[in-house]
């Protein structure tokens, strides 16, 4: 489809084709962009952080903190920043806790980050797209009126469909972005069961002798 074609296509639609076209674009743009983030933050990533837990808990503390430091993953992050918050001698257990869920919450807002658009997406883009459905019945219905008597059904048939266009472009936006928000959602969810399991492996094997 060239580009005056698509132009005609919108045009059809009206405004609200208009809309959900831009929203199409925004879609996509969000869902590559929080692969994108994803894969930088380390979502995927796993063995570097349980292979550390599993050197702490069998008591390889000074080893545990070498296998992470050049990790740069969530789990990676967490873990370090619980044995070292543990380790440092001016930090209580229970301000050792604290800094960890901090930390365990940052990553996991970043995870979450940009999730709010790609739900309200899913939410307006049928709304959007029903709107511009009933609006092209009614102007479809009007023209019927003052054609009285000679109405033409072809010439009704073709506005109706028209009209429908907006109802089949806003599922068709709504549709990718609630199968990526929910996978999304999944994601995060993953990550933090496996945050809460390394802070709890960690603090569980930390030792009186490394606790300040």
């Amino acid at each position: 489809m060239d580009l005056s074609a698509l132009t005609a296509f919108l045009h059809k639609g009206g405004p609200a084709l208009w809309v959900i076209a831009f929203l199409s674009v925004l879609t996509l743009a969000l869902i590559l962009w929080k692969l994108w983030r994803l894969a930088r933050q380390g979502a995927w990533a796993r063995g570097r952080a349980h292979t550390a837990v599993a050197l702490w808990c069998e008591g390889g503390q000074a080893a545990a903190l070498e296998a992470l430091a050049p990790g740069r993953d969530l789990r990676a992050r967490l873990a370090a920043s619980a044995m070292g918050a543990l380790r440092n001698p001016r930090m209580g257990r229970e301000a050792a806790r604290e800094e960890t869920t901090r930390v365990a919450k940052a990553e996991l807002a970043g995870l979450r980050r940009g999730l709010r658009a790609l739900e309200l997406i899913a939410t307006i883009a049928p709304l959007i797209g029903l709107l511009g459905t009933v609006l092209g019945m009614i102007e479809a219905f009007q023209a019927l009126q003052e054609s009285g008597a000679q109405a033409n059904p072809a010439v009704l048939a073709g506005g109706i469909w028209e009209a429908l266009l907006t109802t089949a472009a806003g599922m068709a936006v709504a549709i990718p972005a609630a199968a990526a928000l929910t996978w999304f959602e999944s994601v995060a969810e993953a990550a933090q069961t496996d945050l809460e399991d390394i802070a709890t492996r960690i603090f569980t094997h930390a030792g009186d002798e490394e606790v300040g």
